[in-house]
């Protein structure tokens, strides 16, 4: 079966999300780091921001940041399907989308003494909407991990190699980063692997923006050599 590829105006503003995504969640991310008062990135998890008199940015945050990867879920689709990875791929990146929107919809607990007033430690009990939180990060997890392996199999058929050994070594890096023993800011080896996450990401949208606009450009150069 062939693949389809869409025309450039029907893909690249959807895939172009796909690049936008990173740089908007990490650099949001970071000015409340530095600004929001008693919050310490080197100890806090990022979600805490999500709490307090501003937490409506971070909430923000997630959910702007979850609707992007469905629109960028949506560019891969234009661009692959009926071929391999265009059903499960787009499938798997709109569950990391929708991962983000709970987490963002579904507030975490109080805890590490952030908001101000909040227990030192971790919380007793989990609410129901920390549970919920805790959902969305899974589903985040799930969703992306697997899409990784998804586009392996599919750049694996297609013979591009590099692009097999990105899909597989992402996850495998981004695992490593979370479990390194001389690392002990759990913050900071979540926001570092987000980090290596989006990367990737906005190079899969770079490539397949390109994938989808060759064709086009081909067909342009043809014309104006008639």
């Amino acid at each position: 079966m062939t693949e389809r590829t869409a025309t450039p105006t029907e893909a690249t503003p959807l895939l172009r999300c796909g690049i936008l995504v990173g740089p908007l969640f990490i650099g949001v991310w970071l000015i409340q780091a530095l600004t929001r008062a008693g919050f310490d990135l080197t100890r806090h998890p990022l979600s805490l921001l999500s709490l307090g008199g501003l937490g409506g940015i971070q909430i923000a945050n997630f959910v702007v940041s979850g609707l992007l990867l469905v629109a960028f879920a949506a560019g891969i689709r234009r661009v692959l399907y009926p071929g391999r990875g265009g059903s499960w791929g787009p499938a798997l990146i709109a569950l990391t989308g929708l991962g983000l929107i709970v987490a963002g919809v579904f507030t975490t607990d109080p805890g590490a003494g952030f908001p101000a007033g909040a227990p030192d430690g971790a919380p007793e009990h989990l609410s129901w909407h920390g549970i919920l939180h805790e959902v969305g990060f899974v589903l985040t997890s799930v969703g992306w991990i697997a899409a990784c392996f998804v586009f392996a199999r599919r750049f694996g058929a297609a013979d591009q190699n590099r692009w097999v050994l990105a899909c597989v070594a992402t996850p495998i890096l981004v695992v490593a980063v979370s479990a390194w023993p001389h690392l002990d800011s759990l913050s900071v080896r979540l926001v570092l692997g987000s980090i290596i996450q989006f990367t990737f990401m906005a190079m899969l949208a770079a490539r397949l923006i390109a994938e989808s606009t060759a064709p086009a450009d081909a067909a342009r150069g043809q014309g104006l050599r008639t």
